[in-house]
């Protein structure tokens, strides 16, 4: 099966990174190099381009698609650990780009156990090298760990429920498989509540697939180590496609752009605390209604970013 994905927000990405203006942007997911691809063709000739990606099919993909362009560094790995991957990097980095969660191909293939529309092994690992898979999740942990998950990265009203039919269900063989989970997932919730919502499997599936590639937490680290390597007047975009994601990107950009944090009644400021970023969007950008005809799976994609601030700006 080829490696496919449709980039979101090209334009929208393009025009907050500036390529023709940058020395290195480092797109933290690479992908089918979507985004790359078009940062290249404006990134000046002495400007490079660094993709990161920890699905090796993923690596293979856009090493072909970038193959006519000298000024590319493909490097594998999680973004959770940018500051160890970029730390031989000797160039100013002025542009960071993270495109979250699962591709369309990782969805679409049926080998990598993501989705819950095709019967297969689960699994959900972006690194297949990982060591923890859906299926460990799935028949190893206690009901009030999966519970857990459910209920904070599925916001699965029905989370208790399932983990425990999960539980009674493993008892006579392992669980092993996508549709065998979603036969579990119906049973559990209720027929009047899988009416309602879209398909009963897509919270709890897309808790599983965060927990398993630590989604959040490598979120939290790669934005903050992106934000200090960045350079002066460098940009650092993401672009996340649900709430929780986007939840950590609004704060974590909010802290970074806050000036003076004494209390209200303090006379003179005794923190010194200075802003270290600029919010350039007051509100996430997402796709406009041609996007959202060609490509629907980007109806929850919001953009947001932020500029780095010197010295002298703060």
């Amino acid at each position: 099966m080829d490696f496919q994905h449709k980039p979101v927000l090209v334009a929208e990405v393009l025009k907050l990174l500036e390529p023709a203006r940058r020395s290195t942007i480092v797109d933290c997911t690479l992908g089918g190099a979507g985004h790359s691809k078009s940062i290249l063709d404006l990134l000046p000739a002495d400007s490079w381009l660094v993709g990161i990606d920890q699905d090796d099919d993923a690596l293979v993909a856009a090493g072909k698609i970038l193959a006519g362009h000298e000024n590319v560094k493909l490097i594998k790995g999680n973004f959770g650990q940018l500051d160890v991957l970029l730390s031989g990097w000797n160039r100013p980095i002025d542009g960071f780009l993270f495109d979250l969660g699962v591709s369309s191909w990782q969805l679409d293939n049926p080998e990598r156990g993501f989705a819950y529309q095709h019967d297969a092994p689960l699994d959900m690992r972006m690194n297949q090298e990982g060591a923890l898979s859906a299926y460990a999740i799935v028949n190893s942990w206690p009901a009030r760990e999966m519970t857990k998950i459910f209920r904070t990265y599925g916001e699965e009203k029905w989370s208790s429920r399932v983990a425990a039919f999960i539980v009674k269900a493993r008892e006579n063989k392992p669980i092993e498989t996508t549709g065998e989970l979603v036969d579990i997932i119906k049973a559990a919730i209720p027929a009047a509540a899988r009416r309602e919502g879209g398909h009963p499997g897509r919270r709890i599936f897309q808790a599983l697939r965060i927990a398993v590639n630590a989604e959040l937490d490598n979120l939290r680290l790669g934005l903050e180590a992106a934000l200090e390597i960045c350079a002066p007047g460098g940009v650092v975009a993401a672009i996340s496609y649900h709430s929780l994601e986007d939840r950590i990107v609004k704060l974590l950009f909010k802290d970074k752009a806050a000036g003076c944090i004494c209390p209200p009644e303090a006379p003179v400021c005794q923190c010194n605390h200075t802003p270290e970023i600029r919010i350039l969007t007051k509100k996430p950008i997402g796709p406009g209604i041609a996007e959202l005809e060609n490509n629907p799976r980007s109806r929850s994609a919001k953009l947001r970013a932020a500029a780095k601030l010197g010295s002298n700006e703060r």
